[in-house]
């Protein structure tokens, strides 16, 4: 083989070792600690060898730094001390570019060791690194490890100056810092465009991370759609009620809904009833669990697990009732409505004109389904769960019928009264812009 052949052989094998300690630095730097730490605790000893080389940056990033210096100085020496003699020879059989022969062949052979130094032994190999970063650490752990062994000197003395010089300058090496809510919803997203996540598997755990911004108010139940069992009532009464109902579970009172007695189960109800006595809700009525209205809903279903039930009835700061709420209505807020079809479209329908007739018990985040440039309050700051409750702090005081308002760009009237309480609303477009 020519020996100017050889050289460049030997040039591009040099080139290529450049590569591979930058192919593993990239890869073990963009490495996911939580994959990583996932492998090694099934059992898989050359993640835990990665693993290794993630958490100890300094002794690694040392040893590459030492093989990609070492290995670019020899290759730019070999480079300069044979192939560009031999150029230079070449060249000087140019009668026009003898004179300069040694500066072009220095030029012409450091320009084309440089191009392909960037391209073979840091661009191609990192964007391989990047590829599948986890892989390329398992295979390149112990290798590099055996290599900071035998550079433990040299890797020592890189160590401790690069530390010192760190001190000197007052900078201190960042924390590492833990992964935030936002970063988990990125992941997230991700997962879902990449393939790995379905959408709703995507729309569920967003669901549930955002349980910790919801309370107890904006899921329950309203006091005024609550289904009442009273302890007057006759066996006949309350079995219609039950049947014409979904529920498992009801509060009941006596005389009035201020005088609770408890809470009964359809279990007990059915049981005493095949059993041939009367139903007697005084007697089958249990202590109901009670919650504030401003509990977070993550922390609800820490109070439903140690109480062993999953109804609780909700007590305002006067020691009312104020509505009622179940494990069912969290799992629908991560999971979506369970119900009947169409829950949304019973409580609001739109008329020929354009405008809509709600229900004014509407929930608030049906609410912005349907008109979502109405301008609420973040849900961390409303006083209310329903769009009545909006209304009444919006006024002031409690509306007339045909009392109305404008705002974020609808006009919304009352047009009926439940006595104390807003029944229907007609919610109209203004075609007037928010921000005009």
């Amino acid at each position: 083989m020519p020996r100017v052949a050889i050289e460049i052989l030997i040039i591009f094998l040099l080139l290529l070792l450049n590569g591979v300690f930058a192919m593993v630095e990239i890869a073990v730097v963009s490495s996911r600690k939580s994959r990583l730490r996932q492998w090694a605790e099934s059992g898989d000893k050359r993640a835990k060898a990665a693993l290794d080389l993630v958490e100890s940056p300094n002794r690694f990033l040392s040893t590459t730094q030492i093989g990609i210096t070492l290995v670019g100085v020899l290759a730019g020496a070999f480079g300069g001390a044979t192939l560009a003699k031999s150029l230079s020879g070449v060249i000087e059989q140019v009668p026009l570019l003898a004179p300069w022969a040694d500066a072009l062949g220095v030029v012409t052979v450091v320009g084309v060791i440089t191009f392909f130094s960037l391209v073979l032994g840091e661009l191609v190999p990192k964007r391989i690194g990047l590829g599948n970063p986890e892989a390329i650490s398992r295979v390149a752990a112990r290798p590099m490890g055996w290599l900071s062994k035998a550079a433990h000197p040299a890797v020592v003395l890189l160590g401790v100056s690069t530390d010192a010089v760190l001190a000197f300058l007052r900078v201190r090496p960042a924390a590492e810092e833990a992964v935030s809510e936002e970063e988990v919803r990125m992941l997230v997203r991700e997962g879902e465009r990449s393939g790995a996540l379905l959408p709703q598997e995507s729309e569920m755990v967003e669901a549930v991370l955002g349980l910790d911004r919801l309370r107890v108010r904006d899921l329950m139940t309203p006091r005024g759609d609550m289904v009442w069992l009273d302890a007057e009532m006759t066996d006949e009464e309350i079995l219609d009620v039950v049947l014409q109902s979904r529920h498992t579970h009801f509060p009941c009172h006596e005389d009035r809904r201020d005088n609770l007695l408890g809470v009964v189960s359809v279990k007990d109800l059915f049981t005493r009833h095949r059993s041939g006595k009367s139903l007697d809700v005084r007697s089958l009525c249990a202590e109901p669990l009670l919650v504030p209205p401003t509990q977070p809903a993550i922390r609800l279903l820490e109070t439903f697990r140690a109480a062993g039930t999953h109804f609780a009835l909700v007590a305002d700061e006067f020691g009312g009732i104020a509505g009622l709420i179940t494990l069912h209505d969290i799992m629908e807020t991560i999971m979506g409505d369970f119900g009947v079809a169409g829950t949304i479209a019973s409580e609001a329908v739109q008329r020929d004109d354009g405008s809509w007739l709600v229900d004014a018990m509407i929930r608030i985040d049906d609410l912005l389904e349907l008109f979502p440039g109405l301008p609420l309050d973040p849900p961390a700051e409303r006083d209310y769960s329903t769009l009545s409750g909006f209304i009444l702090q919006t006024l002031g005081h409690l509306p007339v019928t045909g009392e109305h308002f404008e705002t974020g760009g609808y006009r919304i009237e009352v047009v009926d009264l439940d006595r104390n309480r807003v029944d229907k609303v007609l919610i109209v477009s203004t075609g007037v812009s928010p921000d005009e």
